[in-house]
């Protein structure tokens, strides 16, 4: 007998899972993310699915698994979390893939096509900063050399973190997963409060972008240097937020320096250059693009006054998405009138979209709209209604 979905929640619930804050970190192809994967493992086992692989680890485990290259229907998302992250982004969509085929099987339906459910491998980027890493890789989007040469903040190459997982770097590439994959449908945790329904459905991901910010200045003793006479980073970097704090208010956008580093980081130093990333949104690729340029241009007339430099590199862009219409009213119709929403937030569905898949996402009402934080929540009452909207979507696509 397989585990109900309260007990799945409960059991990868524990997983990495810090007593002392009550977050996660389970960053890619850590000790505590291969554990919730070999959990995933087990569960696929328990039932019977046929699990596949793809060079980079991610997993499609398939129900009615067809002997052709006859395409299914795949749902799932993924079981890494952000730096003390909560325990329902990513997990859910995958408890709840389980669950629902668990659903489908006791009501004695048959789908006529396959039906998978997929965990994705480092889909918020926390290690190697590259968010969706793991489905940019399998669409052909990030190049595999390139990747593998991905450092994590302790130096870490992303190919001996691979071989560290008992992971063949060389056969990194595009994924064959995805040529089985005719329809992807991603349940998430809603990351705002915009819901007012146990479920809702998505119209698109806003375009948004992760920008690296070198400020350059001259390293000084912090007791003997007067203050006219210094070059100091830190003063154009706070500068910086501020600034990207207003423009990002007055665009209707997002903007926030989430991450710092600071050299050489001692308390009684001028600072010789510190670096922060800048995560940025905006409801389309103009306002996206506008809002980084009045956030580099303040940066870049503050360093002219503080005698500093900055350099701006993008890290990872990624365009607005626009989930298919007729898809999205489907699912929306299906589910009897669900509302449609869009996300300001990235996702793995966001990435198989673009590479021609035909995608959609159900959101799940998050009465706090708070996420990427140990504070995360959903009520279980209405998890289970993610349950059976995922249940009823699936019959309706894989009939």
């Amino acid at each position: 007998m397989t585990d109900s979905f309260e007990q799945m929640w409960t059991a990868l619930s524990a997983v990495g899972r810090d007593p002392s804050t009550g977050g996660y970190r389970r960053g890619g192809w850590t000790a505590t993310e291969r554990e919730a994967t070999r959990w995933f493992v087990d569960q696929c086992a328990a039932r019977d699915l046929t699990l596949e692989s793809d060079g980079i680890g991610n997993l499609v485990a398939w129900w009615n698994p067809s002997s052709s290259s006859e395409k299914g229907v795949v749902t799932g998302s993924h079981l890494d979390s952000v730096l003390d992250g909560g325990a329902f982004d990513g997990p859910l969509g995958v408890v709840s893939a389980l669950a629902a085929v668990d659903q489908l099987r006791a009501e004695g339906f048959q789908p006529s096509v396959p039906v998978g459910v997929g965990a994705f491998v480092e889909e918020e980027g926390s290690r190697f900063g590259m968010p969706c890493l793991g489905s940019r890789v399998a669409a052909g989007v990030l190049a595999p050399e390139k990747a593998l040469k991905l450092q994590d903040r302790n130096g870490v190459l992303l190919a001996d973190a691979l071989e560290g997982a008992g992971i063949d770097p060389a056969g990194v590439g595009p994924s064959p997963l995805l040529e089985r994959m005719g329809t992807f449908v991603e349940l998430h945790v809603e990351q705002g409060r915009a819901l007012t329904a146990p479920v809702g459905v998505a119209s698109s991901i806003w375009p948004h972008g992760r920008f690296r910010f070198t400020f350059g200045g001259e390293a000084n003793h912090a007791g003997t240097t007067l203050m006219e006479d210094r070059h100091d980073p830190m003063l154009t970097y706070a500068m910086t937020a501020l600034g990207a704090n207003k423009q990002a208010r007055l665009a209707g956008a997002r903007a926030t320096f989430g991450r710092l580093s600071v050299e050489p980081n001692g308390t009684n130093a001028v600072p010789s250059q510190v670096t922060a990333w800048l995560d940025a949104r905006a409801a389309s690729t103009e306002v996206l693009e506008q809002l980084l340029a009045a956030i580099t241009r303040q940066a870049t007339e503050r360093a002219e006054r503080d005698g500093t430099t900055v350099e701006v590199v993008a890290e990872s862009v990624s365009p607005v998405v626009d989930f298919p219409a007729g898809l999205r009213d489907r699912l929306a119709a299906v589910l009897d009138g669900a509302p449609v929403l869009p996300t300001g937030a990235g996702h793995d569905a966001g990435v198989f979209s673009d590479a021609g898949i035909p995608t959609a996402m159900l959101f799940v009402r998050n009465p706090t709209g708070i996420s990427h934080s140990p504070a995360e929540h959903a009520e279980m009452d209405d998890c289970l209604a993610g349950v059976d909207a995922l249940a009823a979507v699936l019959k309706d696509l894989a009939r």
